[in-house]
């Protein structure tokens, strides 16, 4: 009876095991020359300023975004092709600059520090949402570009829904 309740307390361990690998989110990927942006279909590394990818249950790929602003977009879409299984935005605390904001220094999203409203455009000429790895380089940013430091959760819909103006004056990060 003792070597039952052994075995029965292993396959328990083991099957929270499997379950936690099952449920560990897939790593980010590298951004290459030839990644496309959902929803333009435009190459990524034509564009300066931070990116994005969000990874989708059942695809082998990524979905890539040439700014994060359209990344917010399709999170608060109710129209997605699958459920989100982990996303990833451009650290810009890494970023060598706005112009190569870096293939591979990929931060969870919902770690990250995002300064919405700042007077900077993106990699498609919208307003960005930029996103930092820490409340410090968020913090550096606004005092440089405005704008006001925020989790992904707290990004108001109107900040990143409403219509772009183009008009307004945006300026590319130094």
């Amino acid at each position: 009876m003792k070597q039952f309740a052994l075995v029965l307390m292993a396959l328990a361990v083991l099957g929270g095991c499997k379950e936690e690998a099952a449920k560990a989110p897939p790593a980010p990927v590298d951004l290459t020359e030839t990644a496309l942006s959902y929803f333009c279909q435009m190459n990524i590394a034509e564009h300066g300023g931070p990116k994005g990818q969000i990874h989708l249950e059942g695809y082998p790929a990524p979905i890539f975004f040439a700014q994060v602003r359209d990344l917010v977009v399709y999170l608060k879409s109710p129209e997605r092709d699958a459920d989100i299984v982990a996303i990833y935005v451009s650290d810009m605390n890494a970023a060598s600059s706005w112009e190569e904001p870096g293939f591979d220094n990929w931060i969870m999203a919902q770690e990250a520090v995002f300064v919405v409203g700042a007077r900077v455009a993106g990699g498609m000429g919208a307003q960005e949402v930029v996103p930092f790895s820490n409340a410090e380089g968020a913090q550096a940013f606004v005092e440089n570009y405005g704008g006001a430091a925020m989790t992904l959760d707290d990004i108001p819909d109107e900040d990143v829904l409403g219509p772009i103006d183009f008009k307004m004056k945006l300026e590319t990060p130094s």
